[in-house]
């Protein structure tokens, strides 16, 4: 593949002043020859010809148009900027700006990222970067508020040569404030899922029920160790699942259930334990959106055999990475630290190091554990507070008419939300969902979107691919019957996913006026859209 084209050494002279010299490609929906990127100065005869003459009509006036407005300069022969022909719908612009770095478009003009592939893909983004563009007068998690320690013990990670256990410290510290005997340290939650997986003993071919609403990382693990997920319902109008969703569920193949406490909502624990009780099954739960939450008295990820965290830039407790793993059993920790931190790995006398088992380096970094034990120090009082103000939050939305808050359950006795939404009546308002969503965000609540892709059986092709084609370990052995994957497999929470509007900038910034707030736009979009 070639590299991205330089840029002309030289613009025209009747350039306009301090205009930039752009040239762009079009990129094809398949990365193929008539995708390739082109060298504008090599092939303007061929194949990639000069704006000026695709101004006739078509789709090609649009993409001129939207070149236009988009690199905030007029595209004529003055700025030397050329495009590859054939363009129509699905494809991609890339411009190259003068220092040759890529921007890629869509028709429509609206920026994709700033540093693209020929593919034209846009790339999901995490942390901080995941909120670029947000914008409103309600408070927003970054720059995150930091613990009064963390320079301080990132300086002893530096001034100590790289020979301090700040990640041990973390450990006992975060161990101690749950009640619980081990915490394993790990880079994020996803591989603290995955470490699990590994460390549970299963086999290929055996079935996990999980949560339907959530992210990919609760299932990367899993479906890497080549286990199956099944994809438990949420009961009506719930985005969690339920000890009646999960038995339904159970076959001869299962052999544990993941639980995710999706927005920081903890799910019905006793009920579900006792389910896997009577089925012989394991449970662990995903609580990476519930960090210090309380359900019972009890904290989440000390309500089963184990909890994964995570300590993402954009998460309750934000890190800059990082995650663990919590529990009382000391077989598994032991298990877990072998396969997770030692890469199944054991010394031999007289040989050396021998790997038992395919495992992993799933270790969290010194300066993470540093900024970590920072964060611990002050997340319970600001959990505390995000329980107020949701609780306000969720009071002042339900008394907007076709609106609904998520219901927090009785047993939840401190709701950490990471995550604040509602749910629409769309028989109530003119527009669906989605554009409910878009007009939320342009009246002020940065980042208020739909997000179907919380839908677990629909978001993940690859794993219905795999099924369809009944690929290893959807083949017969180790499979037993055919799976099916999609939106159809899980209808409660399709159907809640297709009316709920979320937002993931509720933090610990907010106070009562900004409950108020938040709850006043909501209130005016529904007045606009209303029937």
């Amino acid at each position: 593949m070639r590299p991205p084209p330089t840029p002309l050494k030289k613009p025209r002279q009747d350039t306009p002043p301090n205009s930039l010299s752009w040239f762009a490609i079009i990129v094809l929906p398949r990365v193929d020859t008539a995708g390739a990127l082109f060298d504008s100065r090599r092939h303007a005869n061929s194949t990639v010809r000069r704006c000026k003459a695709h101004r006739q009509g078509g789709d090609d006036d649009l993409l001129i148009d939207m070149a236009e407005r988009w690199a905030n300069v007029s595209i004529s022969s003055s700025t030397s900027p050329y495009v590859a022909g054939g363009v129509g719908a699905g494809h991609r612009i890339v411009f190259y700006d003068a220092k040759g770095i890529g921007h890629t478009t869509d028709l429509k003009g609206q920026l994709m990222t700033a540093s693209t592939t020929p593919s034209g893909r846009e790339r999901a983004r995490y942390g901080a970067k995941s909120q670029d563009g947000f914008t409103g007068a309600l408070p927003q998690p970054f720059p995150r508020q930091m613990g009064p320690q963390a320079m301080g013990y990132l300086a002893e990670v530096v001034d100590s040569g790289l020979t301090c256990d700040m990640v041990g410290r973390f450990e006992t510290a975060f161990a101690r404030a749950h009640g619980v005997a081990h915490c394993i340290a790990t880079p994020g939650c996803t591989p603290a899922l995955a470490v699990l997986a590994a460390a549970f003993g299963l086999s290929p071919g055996d079935e996990i029920i999980v949560s339907s609403i959530s992210d990919f990382g609760t299932v990367q693990g899993l479906i890497h160790a080549g286990l199956i997920p099944v994809f438990a319902d949420t009961t009506p109008g719930a985005i969690n699942i339920s000890p009646a969703t999960v038995e339904a569920c159970v076959s001869d193949r299962t052999r544990a259930v993941l639980v995710v406490h999706m927005t920081g909502l903890i799910c019905d624990m006793d009920g579900i334990n006792e389910v896997a009780e009577r089925h012989g099954l394991v449970v662990y739960e995903d609580a990476c959106q519930a960090v210090f939450g309380r359900y019972k008295t009890r904290l989440a990820g000390t309500l089963s055999r184990a909890g994964a965290f995570s300590f993402d830039s954009e998460k309750t407790m934000g890190s800059d990475v990082g995650g663990c793993i919590l529990t009382d059993d000391d077989e598994l920790a032991e298990r877990a630290r072998f396969v997770g931190h030692s890469r199944g790995g054991e010394m031999v006398e007289h040989f050396g190091r021998i790997h038992a088992i395919n495992g992993f380096a799933h270790r969290m970094t010194q300066s993470t554990a540093a900024i970590s034990l920072a964060q611990l120090e002050i997340i319970e009082p600001q959990v505390a507070h995000i329980d107020k103000m949701i609780r306000l939050l969720h009071r002042l939305l339900d008394d907007i008419p076709g609106i609904a808050a998520l219901p927090i359950p009785e047993d939840v006795d401190v709701y950490s939300c990471w995550m604040a939404g509602f749910l629409i009546d769309p028989a109530q308002f003119t527009c669906d969902t989605e554009s409910f969503g878009e007009r939320v965000a342009a009246a002020g609540i940065p980042g208020a979107s739909q997000a179907r892709y919380y839908l677990l059986p629909a978001a993940l092709p690859y794993l219905t691919e795999s099924a369809q084609k009944q690929t290893y370990p959807y083949s017969q052995p180790p499979a037993s019957y055919t799976y099916h994957y999609g939106a159809d497999s899980c209808p409660q929470a399709h159907a809640l996913l297709e009316r709920y509007v979320r937002w993931s900038t509720f933090c610990e910034r907010y106070e009562p006026e900004h409950c108020e707030q938040a709850a006043h736009i909501v209130r005016s979009v529904a007045e606009e859209v209303r029937r």
